[in-house]
C-alpha cells in the first residue's frame, strides 16, 4: 500500500555524522557532540520546532594512509555514508526535516542518497568557499573532501561513485556551487567546460547576495525537484574554527543573507552543516555563531511556512462544508478501479513502506538498515550555465 509523506513545517530530526575520515586530520568528527552540547536541540525547540535527535553514527576518524595517496581512507569514508544514508531515510520518511551535523564534507553523497530514496527529483546547492571538484587523477593531496563534488556528479573514485548504484546522484545542470573563493588550476579547466551552476564568491558579491541564491535556485529547481542545502562553514571569511578557514570571499553577512534565501524553500529537503572542528574552538565562540545563525534561520522558515500554509488554508466554514460533503462516500467511489499512486507535490513523496513516524524523544546510535534504492529519474539536459570568474589557490586538492 503507498504511502503518503507530507513533511510536517514544525518537525526537525538531529542526525550527527561525526566523521573526519575525508580531511587530511582529526578534529571535525567532534563536530556534532560539541554543536549538541552548546544547545542546539534546545534553541531550536524555543523558536517552536519539535525535535527528534536520532543521534550519531560511529566516529570515523582520519588516520594517514599511504597505502592510498590519491584517495586517502576510503574504506573509513564509506563506513561513514554507509551509516548516514539510512538514517537520513528514516529522517524523510518521519515527515521531518533532517538537519545533520558533520564532520568532513563527503556525507553529502549519504543525504543525497537518503532523500532520493523518497524523492527520486534532488538538486543540490553546495556552499563551500572550495569547489571540491578534484579527482584521485587531479589531486596532489589525496584528500577526498576535495572530490566531493565531482563524486555527486559522477566522477572521481570508483568506490564513491559506485555508492548510488546509477550515478550521477546529482545531473550536473542541477547542481550549484555557491560562494568558492578558492580554485585549483584543474578545477578550472573543468568548470570551462561543465553545465555546473556555478556562483563564485565574487559572482555573489556583485549581483547581491539575496538576488544570486534566488537566482540558483531558480536555475536547479526548474523542474519543481527537492534540494538538498550543503553548509561548508569555512565560506564564512576569516571564520577560525575550521581546518582550512580563508580571508576575503564571503562576510557572515553576505553568507546570512543567502543561507535566509535557502532555507525559505518549501523544497528544502535536507540542511547540512559540515567542517566546524571544535578543536580550534577553545571558548566556544566558534559554536555559538553557528547556533546564533541556525536558530535565526530556522526561526525563519518556520514563520515563512506556517504563514503561507495559512493562507491556503480554507476559510472555517468552506472547510466544515467540504467535510460534510466527503463524509460519505459515493458506491461509485467506493467501487473505483484498484489503486493508482497519485503524482507527489513539492513537499510530499510517495512510498510502498508503511509510514512509522520517530518519537520526538526517540534517540539512535546505531543505523537501521538501509531499505533498497528507489530508481532515478533524469530531466532533460539544461543548456544555460552562469558566469565564472574568480581564480585563487585551493586548499583541498
Amino acid at each position: 500500500m503507498a504511502v503518503k509523506i507530507v513533511r510536517q513545517t514544525n518537525k526537525i530530526a538531529l542526525l550527527g555524522a561525526p566523521t573526519s575520515a575525508a580531511a587530511m586530520s582529526a578534529g571535525h568528527e567532534g563536530a556534532p557532540t560539541a554543536l549538541r552540547a552548546a544547545g542546539l536541540a534546545e534553541r531550536l525547540k524555543t523558536i517552536g520546532y519539535a525535535v527528534a535527535d536520532l543521534g550519531d553514527d560511529p566516529v570515523q576518524l582520519y588516520k594517514p594512509d599511504e597505502e592510498s595517496p590519491r584517495a586517502r581512507n576510503l574504506t573509513r569514508v564509506l563506513a561513514s555514508l554507509e551509516s548516514l544514508k539510512p538514517r537520513v531515510e528514516q529522517a524523510v520518511k518521519s515527515a521531518a526535516l533532517p538537519l545533520i551535523l558533520a564532520g568532513d564534507c563527503t556525507v553529502a553523497l549519504a543525504t543525497v542518497a537518503g532523500v532520493r530514496r523518497y524523492f527520486r527529483k534532488v538538486s543540490m546547492i553546495y556552499m563551500d568557499r572550495d569547489a571540491d571538484l578534484n579527482t584521485p587523477a587531479t589531486t596532489t593531496t589525496g584528500c577526498v573532501d576535495g572530490m566531493v563534488v565531482s563524486h555527486l556528479a559522477g566522477r572521481g573514485a570508483a568506490e564513491l561513485v559506485r555508492f548510488w548504484g546509477e550515478p550521477p546522484l546529482v545531473r550536473e545542470p542541477d547542481l550549484a556551487l555557491f560562494g568558492v573563493a578558492r580554485l585549483d588550476p584543474p578545477e578550472e579547466q573543468l568548470l570551462a567546460n561543465s553545465p555546473l551552476r556555478r556562483y563564485l564568491a565574487a559572482d555573489v558579491q556583485r549581483m547581491g547576495p539575496a538576488a544570486a541564491a534566488h537566482a540558483a535556485i531558480d536555475r536547479i529547481r526548474g523542474n519543481g525537484y527537492q534540494f538538498v542545502l550543503h553548509f561548508d562553514v569555512d565560506v564564512i571569511a576569516d571564520f577560525s574554527t575550521t581546518n582550512y578557514p580563508g580571508s576575503g570571499g564571503l562576510s557572515l553577512a553576505e553568507v546570512r543573507e543567502a543561507l535566509l534565501v535557502f532555507v525559505q524553500q518549501p523544497e528544502l529537503a535536507a540542511f547540512e552543516v559540515t567542517a566546524y572542528n571544535p578543536v580550534k574552538d577553545p571558548d566556544g565562540s566558534g559554536a555559538k555563531l553557528i547556533i546564533d545563525l541556525l536558530t535565526e534561520l530556522l526561526e525563519a522558515r518556520l514563520k515563512t511556512l506556517q504563514a503561507a500554509e495559512a493562507a491556503q488554508a480554507p476559510p472555517p466554514v468552506a472547510a466544515a462544508a467540504a467535510a460534510g460533503r466527503n463524509a460519505t462516500p459515493s458506491p461509485e467511489k467506493s467501487a473505483s478501479a484498484p489503486d493508482s499512486t497519485p503524482i507527489a507535490a513539492p513537499g510530499e513523496a510517495w512510498s510502498s513502506d508503511s509510514l512509522d513516524l520517530e518519537s520526538d524523544t526517540a534517540t539512535s546510535v546505531s543505523a537501521p538498515e538501509a531499505p533498497e534504492d528507489s530508481g532515478t529519474s533524469h530531466a532533460p539536459e539544461a543548456d544555460d550555465t552562469s558566469d565564472s570568474g574568480e581564480e585563487s589557490s585551493g586548499s583541498h586538492s
